[in-house]
C-alpha cells in the first residue's frame, strides 16, 4: 500500500505552516475590502465612533445618495468608461503588434529595439516636456491626451514578447509559410488565438491603469466636461470638506464632518467596484498568463 506525501510529520508541519500563512495573508487582503463597503453601508455615527468591525451597524445608504446627488457622478462613469475601453484597446493592440516581431528570432535588430524600449523604463524627458510636447502636438483638452500617452508600457510589451518566444513555435510559423499564409495573416488568425491567456492579463492591467488615472487629466485636461470619474470623486470630496478658518455652525460642520467620513468609503466602493465585478471573468486566464509570460532567469 503506497503511503500518502501527507503521512510523515514533516509534510503534515509543512503543509499546515503553509496554508496558516496563505489564510493568514488572504485575511490580511479580505478585511480592509469588507470594512469599507461596511463602513459605507453603516451610519456615520457608528463608522465615527468606531462600532464597525465586520458588517454594517445602523444601516445607511446616506453616503451612497451623497454621491448619486452630484449629477457629475454620471458624466464621469461615461468619460471614464470611454477612456478605459478605447484607451484598453488602442494599448492591447500596439503592445501586441510590438511584442510580436521582437520574439521573432529572425527579426533584425531585435536587440537594439528591446534596448530602447527597456531604456524608457529607467529614463525619460520628465512632466514638463511631456506637457510641451502634448501642446506642440494640439492634444490638450482632446480625447488623445487621455488615450496615447502610455499607449505601450514596457513591462507589459516584455511579458508578451516572452509569453509569444515560449508559446508560439518557429515550426507553427514555417509551417504556416509553406502553406503560403504571410505575416499579417499568421499573426491573426494563429498568433491571437493562441495567445487568450496574456490578452485577458494585459487587457487587466491596462484597464485598471485606465480607470484609476487621473493625473493625465490633471496636466492635460480643463474641460470639465471631459474629466474622468478620479477628478468628479475627488471634487466630491473637496466640496464636503471644511477648513478651521471657515466661519461654520457647529451642527453643520458636525454634519459636515460625519458626511465627509462615510463619502470616503463610499468613493472608494464607486471607484473600485467595476472592476472587482469584471475580474472574475478573466480571472482563469490571469494567473496562467502571468506565469507563462513571466521574464525567465
Amino acid at each position: 500500500m503506497k503511503k500518502s506525501i501527507l503521512d510523515s510529520k514533516g509534510d503534515r508541519l509543512y503543509y499546515f505552516v503553509v496554508y496558516a500563512v496563505l489564510t493568514l495573508m488572504v485575511l490580511m487582503v479580505l478585511y480592509p475590502l469588507i470594512y469599507v463597503v461596511s463602513a459605507s453601508l453603516s451610519s456615520a455615527y457608528a463608522v465615527k465612533s468606531g462600532k464597525v468591525w465586520l458588517w454594517p451597524v445602523d444601516f445607511s445608504m446616506d453616503s451612497y445618495r451623497g454621491i448619486l446627488k452630484y449629477k457629475s457622478i454620471w458624466l464621469g462613469y461615461r468619460n471614464t468608461i470611454f477612456y478605459t475601453v478605447v484607451g484598453t484597446v488602442i494599448n492591447v493592440a500596439m503592445t501586441m503588434l510590438c511584442a510580436y516581431p521582437l520574439a521573432r528570432n529572425g527579426f533584425t535588430g531585435r536587440r537594439l529595439y528591446t534596448l530602447i524600449f527597456t531604456f524608457t523604463m529607467l529614463f525619460n524627458g520628465g512632466m514638463i516636456p511631456s506637457y510641451i510636447n502634448m501642446r506642440n502636438l494640439k492634444l490638450i483638452n482632446t480625447v488623445w491626451a487621455m488615450l496615447l500617452p502610455g499607449a505601450i508600457n514596457v513591462y507589459n510589451l516584455i511579458v508578451a514578447r516572452t509569453f509569444l518566444q515560449n508559446t508560439i513555435p518557429n515550426e507553427l510559423l514555417e509551417a504556416s509559410k509553406i502553406d503560403g499564409c504571410s505575416d499579417a495573416r499568421f499573426f491573426f488568425s494563429v498568433v491571437l488565438p493562441l495567445s487568450k491567456a496574456i490578452l485577458a492579463v494585459i487587457t487587466m492591467y491596462y484597464a485598471v491603469a485606465h480607470w484609476n488615472s487621473y493625473f493625465h487629466a490633471f496636466l492635460y485636461l480643463s474641460k470639465k466636461n471631459m474629466y474622468p470619474l478620479q477628478i468628479f470623486l475627488r471634487q466630491i470630496l473637496i466640496q464636503n470638506n471644511f477648513g478651521s478658518d471657515m466661519n461654520v455652525d457647529e451642527e453643520i460642520a458636525r454634519q459636515m464632518q460625519n458626511m465627509r467620513e462615510l463619502l470616503k468609503y463610499a468613493v472608494i466602493v464607486v471607484s473600485s467596484a467595476p472592476l472587482m465585478l469584471v475580474y472574475p471573468f478573466v480571472q482563469k486566464y490571469f494567473v496562467k498568463g502571468v506565469m507563462i509570460g513571466s521574464v525567465k532567469g
